[in-house]
């Protein structure tokens, strides 16, 4: 059987970049977040993130299922922590917080997720996860107490993912925080495509068609929204991101 980490390099090899949409659970109406779903699938989306760094409604497990039953793309779990495990998502992101120094980030949440993870049969990935300087503090980086990644600065982004790489991560992801100021730099974006063949997802700040395609010509790989979604949802706008994204690439793919 494929497993969802082949069907996501299957969407880069076809079309070069993809998009994915991020729903928060703790945002989502579980009564119209079929629709939305749905629309999506139909506006040409690549697949679904489903988390946030901070639950305060107890639905995770219901806005999954949702996601799930309204559409055939991989819905994948993108978690603030271990309460946000469930069997009903085809797999999930295993993540590692690379940029920051919290060993709590770095191993102590995966020791006692992993056996949860076995026992339900979910698929987990391998992903570093990197969090860029946004113009301000965001949930992620209050919540995990660590330092982003400077801004301006691609040598460091680079040696996190080339150690990442090195280690055995499987993707890389590069965030400005949910809602942040400023979307990831593409400087950063293209010295680490430059130099790791990993595919890499970048989310945080990116509130335009015309921004997404420009991080996916940097040399992204995914292209994540969520916020300017909530804020200004339509499939017009879904449509126009998932075109944006899948015009043709001039960025060298690995």
């Amino acid at each position: 059987m494929i497993t969802t980490y082949q069907r996501i390099l299957d969407i880069r090899a076809k079309r070069g970049a993809g998009y994915f949409v991020l729903i928060d659970p703790d945002k989502a109406n579980v009564n119209t977040l079929p629709r939305f779903v749905e629309t999506a699938t139909e506006a040409g989306v690549d697949g679904f993130l489903v988390g946030g760094s901070l639950l305060v409604r107890d639905q995770f497990e219901a806005v999954v299922r949702s996601v799930k039953g309204s559409t055939p793309l991989p819905v994948v779990i993108f978690p603030g922590s271990l309460m946000q495990i469930s069997s009903a998502a085809d797999a999930l992101l295993f993540i590692v917080l690379v940029s920051g120094r919290n060993p709590e980030y770095l191993i102590g949440s995966h020791v006692a997720a992993a056996p949860i993870i076995r026992s339900i049969g979910l698929e987990a990935i391998g992903t570093a996860y990197m969090l860029v300087e946004g113009g301000g503090t965001t949930s992620v980086e209050f919540v995990s107490n660590t330092r982003p990644l400077p801004r301006q600065k691609p040598d460091i982004a680079v040696a996190h993912a080339l150690a990442a790489e090195y280690i055995g991560m499987k993707l890389l992801y590069f965030d400005s925080g949910s809602g942040a100021e400023l979307p990831v730099d593409d400087a950063i974006i293209r010295s680490v495509a430059h130099y790791s063949p990993l595919p890499i997802i970048v989310g945080g700040g990116i509130r335009t068609p015309e921004e997404a395609h420009r991080k996916s010509l940097a040399g992204a790989s995914f292209i994540v929204t969520g916020n300017v979604l909530e804020e200004n949802g339509g499939s017009s706008l879904l449509r126009e991101f998932a075109d944006a994204v899948h015009q043709p690439q001039t960025a060298p793919r690995h």
